[in-house]
């Protein structure tokens, strides 16, 4: 008797275990091979791709990460904030930045000098010093007031001169130097020339930075960037290297700085070594955090000296406002109460009586009688107890200023090109 006949003999058409018969593996071949070849053309256009995107190092990104610098105005300051969020739309005294983001890909040299060609030594700048001398004597400057703008000239719009023509509503005898390489040109001349034609002393100078750095603990670090051995981070060289400048100006020459996002109220003349708190503590009332955005200081004031120390220590470009409010919180903290250092620190409502979180309500017009009075008692409120008020530009920067909201008022009360002012306000 035979043995019965396995599967395998009377069934070739099927497959023992862990195989394939002939069959299928000669139909499955012309697949297989097609998608090795169209996984392989995939991998060759990503690697392409990739590499072109990341050659791109100076064009900015298209979303940019949100921006989400502070926790509530009344709390403590949250660092975690920052090392998540970085910040490509950066400020520089006005809008925007004036470069663009850096590849992470290139060296540290790369990144540092690409964005020092932002600002070149020119035969201006060299001059800084006889042109800034020229500026300051032998006029009656009551007092010195400076701006810095680190960015293009097309971002110096409508609001920017509007906080130019605040300072001069309420120091008509003022002189205004305006550190910035864009607007000391034949087109900065112009934006200018409404206020010279007034009688306004008025002027932009390109920065010498190693003539206003000279004799500080910031020198060395300005050499090092230059020669490439700083990191400049992801954050814009304009936006942190407006802030050592602010300081450095201060320093060599004693006066009042005003962001380009401030309106001023009223005269600074009573204020000395001042600088304003940002956020205060609800149940203590002591601040918790300052910002530098309006300063009035002494030539060569130890706590201006300190700042550039602490920013040429620890400078940081990867950590946005590590440079500039925390900076200067961190040294106030340090020396408050030694001796030498006087100076005062003003409650919010100086120079920052609306948080940025807030700061929307004051371009909104009133809707009916209560959103009216309201805007009554907040503009009442404001012109009695601030010097200035910081617009928070990085978030309101394309608010639309609202006829008979708050700023609208304000903007109609400090302007002395009130025509200008006027479609300024509508078109801001």
């Amino acid at each position: 008797m035979h043995p019965p006949a396995s599967n395998s003999t009377r069934m070739p058409w099927r497959w023992r275990r862990g195989h394939l018969p002939l069959p299928l593996r000669l139909l499955l071949l012309p697949f297989l091979f097609s998608l090795l070849f169209f996984l392989v053309v995939q991998s060759n256009r990503l690697a392409i791709i990739h590499r072109r995107h990341h050659s791109r190092s100076s064009s900015p990104l298209v979303n940019p990460p949100p921006l989400r610098p502070f926790q509530p105005e009344s709390g403590l300051p949250s660092h975690d904030v920052h090392q998540r969020f970085r910040l490509y739309a950066a400020s520089a005294g006005g809008r925007r930045q004036p470069g663009s983001p850096v590849s992470a890909h290139t060296s540290k040299k790369q990144r540092s000098m690409a964005l020092m060609r932002e600002l070149p030594r020119s035969a201006r700048s060299r001059r800084f010093s006889e042109r800034a001398a020229d500026f300051f004597t032998g006029h009656q400057c009551r007092d010195r007031f400076f701006m810095v703008w680190l960015a293009p000239l097309r971002g110096f719009g409508r609001r920017e001169l509007f906080a130019v023509e605040s300072v001069f509503h309420s120091h008509p005898n003022a002189c205004l130097l305006i550190a910035s390489v864009t607007i000391d040109s034949g087109a900065g001349a112009l934006l200018l020339k409404p206020f010279v034609d007034r009688g306004f002393r008025v002027r932009a100078l390109a920065p010498d930075f190693a003539y206003l750095l000279s004799a500080t603990p910031a020198a060395i670090w300005f050499k090092r960037l230059q020669r490439g051995e700083i990191d400049p981070g992801d954050i814009s060289l304009g936006q942190n290297l407006s802030n050592l400048l602010r300081h450095a100006l201060l320093y060599k020459y004693g006066g009042a700085y005003v962001d380009t996002d401030v309106i001023v109220l009223r005269s600074f003349t009573a204020l000395r070594n001042a600088i304003g708190a940002q956020a205060v503590d609800a149940g203590t009332q002591n601040w918790t955090r300052l910002n530098n955005a309006v300063m009035v200081f002494d030539r060569e004031h130890p706590l201006l000296y300190d700042f550039m120390k602490e920013f040429a220590r620890s400078f940081d470009g990867r950590k946005w406002g590590h440079n500039g409010p925390y900076l200067v919180s961190r040294v106030a903290t340090r020396v408050a109460g030694r001796a030498g250092y006087n100076f005062s620190v003003l409650p919010p409502a100086a120079f920052y009586p609306v948080g940025w979180i807030k700061i929307e309500k004051l371009f909104t017009r009133p809707q009916d009688r209560n959103q009216s009075r309201l805007v009554s008692e907040n503009l009442d409120w404001i012109q009695r107890r601030s010097y200035a008020v910081h617009l928070w530009n990085r978030k309101s920067s394309g608010f639309k200023v609202e006829e008979g909201s708050v700023i609208s008022r304000l903007m109609a009360a400090c302007c002395v090109l009130c025509n200008f002012s006027a479609s300024a306000a509508k078109a801001a």
